[in-house]
């Protein structure tokens, strides 16, 4: 499997055992602050390559001392990561993320250099021995840039999904609609299908989107495990049981298994059982590059853990 990860990346910076936001000046000791790639297209690429994907990530990031840390994490992964173009006018995107005992993780998030991405930043060779092609944050594009993206790869044999950022709004949809047509995969979380279609279920949001050109619509949700739609009806599919230390990170983590999961030639529903084993590993971490797994450990993962 050779990919082409396109668009967002993230340093997430985590601090974990959070009671509370100190009022004023006050501090506050912590148990763990760490660095981790993100973005759904950094934290899929990151996964992809410990699956054993050939990963190549395209995307923005500054010249700051964030973009040398978030290419130093994702090359130690593997990630080939010279398609990330370095601005100097603007900083890495980035977040912060105080983890709370429960698990509850807001965020301080910075666009930075995300925002200045375009098409005219990607190779003209992308495409060359490319089996598939992930976009993560297609709004930042635009749906009619995106869709061209997307219609080219597929016009070169080239399989494609998608990951949405933003919350789930009408808005929104209509903004990267022009995408849909063109999308293989579509691998958004519960509350954006709910908020993009306004539908009274998760299943008839997930059709809605099928109907709208989508191959297949993937749905992550939570401890609930996820939902795959396509024109042939719609199959739930467990999470594992696991004690859940972060969540940070999961929805790349799915997007990554299941892709990997694709590319073996795994249906759409087998595909999803690898994306939820692999969140599973995620989640029992802090941040997208947590745990020490590949395919074999995920694939074993799966057939000896319960699913919820």
């Amino acid at each position: 499997m050779k990919v082409a990860t396109v668009g967002v990346h993230v340093l997430d910076i985590h601090v974990i055992g959070i009671e509370s936001i100190p009022e004023g000046s006050d501090g506050q000791l912590v148990e763990t602050i760490r660095m981790s790639p993100a973005g759904t297209a950094g934290g899929a690429a990151l996964v992809l390559a410990r699956l054993g994907a050939e990963v190549h990530s395209y995307g923005a990031v500054g010249t700051d001392l964030l973009s040398e840390n978030l290419i130093a994490l994702l090359g130690r992964e593997g990630v080939e990561t010279r398609g990330l173009v370095q601005r100097e006018d603007t900083q890495t995107s980035a977040s912060v993320l105080p983890v709370r005992s429960n698990g509850d993780r807001p965020a301080w998030h910075c666009i930075g250099a995300n925002g200045t991405f375009t098409l005219d930043d990607l190779p003209a060779d992308l495409l060359d021995e490319l089996t598939h092609l992930h976009l993560g944050g297609p709004e930042f594009l635009g749906g009619d840039a995106a869709g061209e993206l997307l219609a080219r790869a597929r016009a070169a044999g080239v399989t494609t999904s998608v990951d949405v950022l933003a919350p789930g709004d009408p808005d929104m949809l209509a903004w990267i609609g022009a995408a849909l047509p063109h999308t293989d995969h579509l691998l958004p979380n519960d509350e954006q299908v709910l908020g993009f279609t306004g539908a009274a279920t998760l299943a008839e949001g997930a059709q809605a989107l099928v109907a709208m050109g989508v191959g297949c619509v993937a749905v992550t949700q939570g401890r609930r495990g996820a939902l795959v739609a396509t024109a042939d009806g719609v199959t739930e599919v467990p999470a594992h049981a696991i004690d859940v230390v972060d969540t940070t990170g999961c929805g790349d983590a799915f997007s990554a298994g299941y892709l990997r999961g694709l590319s073996l030639g795994h249906d759409p529903v087998a595909s999803a059982r690898l994306g939820c084993a692999t969140a599973a590993q995620v989640a029992q971490g802090l941040g997208t590059d947590a745990g020490h797994y590949d395919l074999a450990s995920v694939q074993a993962f799966a057939q000896e853990h319960p699913t919820a």
